[in-house]
C-alpha cells in the first residue's frame, strides 16, 4: 500500500523512434538518416554496436566513411555511451561528455584499460608517475558510469509476479489462503453431454465417456495440486515463524526432504509443488524455493542456513576497513569465532561471488 506507485507498469516504446527523435534538432540529410536507421538495427539491448563496420558497409553497399560518420552522430546522442563497440569505448564516450577536462581519466581509459580494470595499478602508477590514490579517484569516477547505457530502455512489457498464495498476519497468528484466480477454471458442459449420450450411438457415447473421465481427472488433479500447495505452505509457516514475523534474516535451514518427511510424501512432490510458485507474505513476495536452504554447521548444537551465512558475510564486508579488507580466510575465522558459523574458505568465495562482492584485492582502497 505504501509503494503503490512502484507497481504501475512502465510504458514500452520504440527505441528506434527515441533515437531518431533526437535527430530533429540536428542538420541530418535523408541519406544519413537511412544509414543511421541501418546502424540502429545492429545496436543491442545494452546499447552496443554489434556488427563490424566493414561488414555492414559491404552487406548494404554503403561506403565505409558514411557508416563511420553515421555511427559518430549516434554516439553524440542520449544516452551517453550508445553506439560503442566495446566497454572501453562506451566508458570513454561517457567520460568525454561528463568530464571532458579530466585528461588523466581519459589517458588511463584509452591507453591502460586492461591493467586498470584488472587493478594492476602499480604498473600504471609507475608509467604515468601518479599515486595509487589518484588512480583510485579515477576508478571511483568510472564506477559511476553506466556499462550498459541502454539497459533501462527495454521495450519488453513489464512482467508481474502474481502470488499463488497469500500469507497474512492476524490477531490470532499467521493465516494462509490460495490465490485461486491463477488456477485454471475447467467447466464441463452437462447439457451437451446429456443430449448426445442418449442418442444411442455407441461411438458417440464412448467418446463422451472418455471426455467425462478426462474432465474428472483434471478436476481431481487441480484439487490435489491446491491441497498439496496448501499443506506445503502451512508446513513452511509452522517451521519458519520468525521469517514471516521478523524478515528474511531469520530464515532457518530447511530442506525439501524435511518437508516431504513431515507430509509423508516423496521429495519430488515437494519440488514440483514449489516450482515457479510465489507467496505474498507480510515481509514481501518470495519464490517458494527461497525457503529451502542448505544447513550450515555451527560450533553450538544449533544450525544455521546458507542465507544467514550470506547475510553475515555481506554485513561483515560492509563494516570492514577498506584500507585493509578481510581475506576469505579471515572471514572464515571471523564467522567461526564471532558467530559460530563453520564454513570453508571455498564456500566463502562461492557465497561472495553469488552476492556480487569482489575479492579483497579488488575491494582495497588507498590513502
Amino acid at each position: 500500500k505504501m509503494d503503490w506507485i512502484e507497481q504501475i507498469a512502465d510504458k514500452s516504446f520504440c527505441f528506434e523512434d527515441y533515437i531518431l527523435s533526437q535527430l530533429n534538432i540536428k542538420n541530418i540529410s535523408i541519406d544519413q538518416i537511412k544509414v543511421i536507421r541501418e546502424i540502429i538495427q545492429n545496436i543491442d539491448e545494452s546499447g552496443y554496436m554489434t556488427e563490424d563496420l566493414h561488414e555492414l558497409a559491404k552487406k548494404n553497399n554503403i561506403p565505409l566513411d558514411q557508416i563511420e560518420e553515421a555511427l559518430t552522430i549516434i554516439q553524440t546522442l542520449e544516452p551517453a555511451g550508445i553506439g560503442a563497440r566495446n566497454l572501453q569505448e562506451c566508458l570513454i564516450l561517457q567520460l568525454q561528455r561528463d568530464h571532458p577536462k579530466n585528461e588523466r581519466a581519459l589517458t588511463i581509459m584509452k591507453n591502460h584499460f586492461a591493467p586498470f580494470v584488472e587493478r594492476k595499478w602499480k604498473m600504471i602508477s609507475k608509467e604515468l608517475d601518479i599515486s595509487l590514490k589518484e588512480i583510485q579517484d579515477v576508478f571511483d569516477r568510472v564506477k559511476l558510469l553506466n556499462p550498459k547505457p541502454c539497459a533501462g530502455f527495454s521495450v519488453a512489457p513489464t512482467s508481474y509476479i502474481y502470488p499463488d498464495a497469500i500469507i497474512e498476519s492476524t490477531d490470532t497468528g499467521l493465516s494462509v489462503r490460495l490465490y485461486n484466480d491463477l488456477i485454471p477454471k475447467v467447466i464441463f458442459n452437462e447439457k451437451y453431454y446429456k443430449k448426445f449420450s442418449t442418442n444411442g450411438d455407441h461411438q458417440v457415447c464412448q467418446f463422451l465417456n472418455d471426455k467425462f473421465q478426462d474432465y474428472q481427472w483434471i478436476v481431481k488433479s487441480i484439487e490435489q495440486r491446491k491441497e498439496t500447495l496448501m499443506k506445503v505452505i502451512t508446513k513452511i509457516i509452522e517451521m519458519q515463524p520468525d521469517f514471516f514475523r521478523k524478515g528474511p534474516h531469520f530464515l532457518k535451514p530447511m530442506t525439501m526432504k524435511e518437508i516431504a518427511q513431515e507430509l509423508n510424501v516423496h521429495e519430488s512432490t515437494i519440488s514440483r509443488a514449489v516450482r515457479e510458485k510465489y507467496v505474498q507474505t507480510p515481509v514481501g513476495t518470495y519464490a517458494l524455493k527461497t525457503f529451502f536452504s542448505s544447513m550450515i554447521q555451527t560450533v553450538s548444537e544449533e544450525s544455521t542456513s546458507s542465507s544467514q551465512v550470506k547475510n553475515a558475510i555481506s554485513e561483515m564486508i560492509k563494516q570492514e576497513n577498506k584500507l585493509n579488507p578481510y581475506s576469505d580466510q579471515e572471514i572464515v575465522h571471523h564467522l567461526k569465532n564471532k558467530q559460530g558459523m563453520v564454513i570453508s574458505r571455498r564456500t566463502v568465495a562461492k557465497y561472495r561471488d553469488q552476492l556480487g562482492i569482489p575479492s579483497s584485492s579488488k575491494r582495497k582502497r588507498f590513502h
